[in-house]
């Protein structure tokens, strides 16, 4: 594990470049995995043997394992290029909120044979690639409830838990330049090319004409490291428990970023899927309960919470861009990247057809 360093400072929107969207593997090809592979490797690296069977993920390989002795783990096999330093933030993130917060119901991470918790592979077959196993969490992912079935106000809750946990979390890698970091929209300016609908990509360049209007606040905010991506399949859900979220999982776009920039991932990730722009539906309805539960741990000042509307926005245009350019280069896995990004152009839509001032006060 690295050794945590004390750098800190504001988030930035102009001092990073952004080479990626190449990076941290999500155009970077690879074979997959089979469920006897993956047994494989839980077998040698980790000495358990059982079944494997696989989840549906963006950029690697991740499998349940159903142990022989009737335990459960998730296995998860990097993309080649996802960098030793970026597996390891990941993990110690997750050992840090084990302990700085064991209520909160994160996975643990478990080690190998060896003590290792990041693996590299060493199989000329997957060359590049490590494992990590983690505990299993029971229940369901949020995408599969229905809206009215989910507790906003708890997952407002948890994400502020889960933002104090890692207030006093450093390391060495924690700045990297990710391409899901809103702050870095702009960067992402040249994936428009991929867009092939001429209306879509006319919202796309009012988003980046909108956006330019807030990165000087943004330069402003309280930053600290963020779990950065709070969507509906990250959040286990438990519908018939005293506790709503049963987990939250997927550490992988962890970095240090705006706090507002955590908050707004959140918010957008609770737009209602059938929307339309044109109709009486309020956009921000599921999300304000969501911030309720949010405020009740933790504070936002006037500033963040006027800043997170078009935080939103931002993460709903950069979604658009980064999948539309990721469907074109993995066909194969278009349903799943595309999954969220269709409904998101009438959010987009709703956006664009309100000014500066409305959006500014649509969450309050």
């Amino acid at each position: 594990m690295f050794t945590p360093s004390r750098s800190g400072g504001l988030c930035s929107t102009s001092a990073v470049a952004l080479d990626t969207p190449l990076a941290s593997g999500l155009s970077v090809s690879f074979a997959r995995l089979s469920p006897l592979d993956a047994i494989a490797v839980t077998r040698r690296v980790y000495g358990i043997d059982g079944a494997a069977t696989r989840f549906s993920t963006e950029k690697d390989d991740t499998f349940r394992i159903d142990a022989s002795d009737g335990a459960r783990y998730v296995l998860k096999v990097s993309n080649p290029g996802e960098t030793a330093e970026e597996l390891d933030l990941q993990v110690s993130a997750m050992r840090h909120v084990a302990v700085a917060a064991p209520h909160l119901p994160v996975p643990r991470v478990l080690p190998s044979i060896d003590g290792q918790f990041v693996v590299p592979l060493a199989a000329s077959m997957h060359p590049h690639r490590s494992a990590r196993l983690y505990s299993y969490i029971e229940g369901v992912p949020l995408d599969a409830l229905q809206p009215t079935a989910v507790k906003h106000y708890e997952i407002g809750e948890v994400l502020a838990q889960l933002q104090l946990a890692l207030a006093g979390f450093r390391h060495p890698h924690e700045h990297r330049a990710l391409a899901w970091d809103a702050k870095h929209l702009a960067s992402l300016m040249g994936l428009q090319a991929h867009i092939p609908d001429a209306v879509h990509r006319s919202l796309i360049e009012e988003a980046f004409v909108r956006f330019a209007t807030i990165e000087p606040a943004l330069r402003r905010c309280r930053t600290q490291v963020v779990h950065n991506d709070f969507n509906r399949s990250n959040i286990v859900a438990n519908p018939g428990s005293s506790s709503f979220v049963s987990g939250i999982i997927d550490f992988g776009d962890t970095v240090h970023t705006a706090v507002a920039i955590d908050v707004a991932t959140a918010v957008m990730n609770q737009f209602p899927l059938d929307f339309d722009a044109d109709g009486p539906h309020d956009l921000f309805g599921q999300a304000r309960e969501l911030l309720r539960g949010y405020l009740a741990h933790a504070p936002l000042s006037a500033d963040e919470l006027i800043l997170i509307p078009h935080l939103a926005m931002a993460r709903v245009a950069a979604r658009a861009l980064l999948t539309s350019w990721r469907a074109m280069l993995f066909p194969e896995n278009e349903a799943y990247i595309l999954r969220f990004t269709r409904p998101g152009w009438e959010h987009l839509r709703w956006f664009m057809q309100r000014d500066h001032e409305t959006v500014s006060h649509a969450l309050l």
